[in-house]
């Protein structure tokens, strides 16, 4: 069971703790517990109820109705907005209460009906990054299980090696390129690498996908034996700026000149330099684009 601070409440959920705090006065919708020295704080039971209260005041619920509904009531009230895929924070707050239940049938259903109304790709890029990023605030507040973490991350890595193998029985090459898909040393998170992946191939081109945590030794022993016309990594565990700067820069002394390209978390916050054949792509409309133009 993890605790929560009412500012871990505030940065998950998106509700202000002074507005938990009037809820919580005027509504009793949840009541904190307090630690020997009378600290507040919260559970997961706590953190999934106002998660689901903030979809339906999001959703024109007023929130005197919601505090008379029983669990069951708004658990149900919950589930008939996530079929709405035009709201994707409802999707993406339902999501969270998924991993927090490990209710695996729950996150099947809010995915699949977003990927029968969105398509996959967008499904990924306007649902599931922005939800991978909710958790990476998690992580950074220390309060995420690394149990609910690896269930909801085998779940879509599972969903993407599904696609990836769907692709690859009508895979013809549309041209002869080759690009090398792996993360650097102590990077373990594949999603975003997998969904890259899965786009190269759409757009005909050849994969070379070592995985994670990659030494740059190993790289350029890739590159000795196999011709390829790029690479592409990310960057999602927390790290410095000068550390990511390093790894970039030991890929360029040891396998120069061939086009890089990278994505990721901390890239997008960080905003470390890049060396001149590094290339930063945020969407899949701009890795295909880029990809097109080689």
């Amino acid at each position: 069971m993890a605790f929560y601070s009412i500012k871990d409440l505030e940065k998950i959920s998106g509700i202000k703790a002074h507005t938990i705090r009037i809820w919580e006065r005027r509504y009793n919708l949840i009541e904190p517990q307090r630690t020997s020295t009378n600290i507040r704080y919260y559970d997961d039971d706590d953190l999934k109820r106002i998660l689901n209260v903030s979809i339906l005041n999001q959703n024109g619920y007023k929130i005197s109705k919601i505090a008379d509904m029983t669990e069951e009531q708004l658990r149900e009230r919950v589930i008939d907005l996530c079929l709405d895929t035009r709201n994707t924070d409802v999707q993406i707050e339902s999501l969270l209460v998924a991993m927090l239940e490990m209710d695996e049938s729950k996150f099947t259903n809010v995915l699949t009906n977003s990927i029968i109304k969105l398509g996959f790709e967008a499904t990924v890029e306007v649902i599931l990054f922005p939800f991978l990023d909710r958790i990476g605030i998690l992580w950074q507040a220390g309060t995420i299980n690394p149990a609910q973490e690896h269930f909801i991350s085998n779940l879509i890595r599972q969903k993407l090696i599904v696609a990836i193998d769907n692709e690859m029985q009508n895979f013809i090459p549309k041209a002869d390129k080759t690009i090398v898909f792996f993360l650097p040393e102590n990077e373990l998170h594949e999603i975003g690498l997998l969904f890259y992946s899965l786009i190269a191939r759409k757009e005909g081109f050849s994969v070379i996908y070592l995985g994670a945590s990659v030494p740059v030794e190993d790289l350029k022993v890739v590159f000795d034996v196999r011709k390829a016309d790029a690479m592409f990594t990310s960057f999602v565990s927390a790290g410095k700026k000068e550390d990511i700067e390093a790894v970039m820069k030991g890929i360029e002394e040891r396998v120069p000149a061939v086009t890089s390209f990278v994505t990721g978390l901390q890239v997008r916050e960080l905003k470390p330099a890049l060396p001149k054949q590094f290339e930063v792509i945020t969407t899949a409309k701009d890795f295909k684009a880029r990809l097109n133009a080689m």
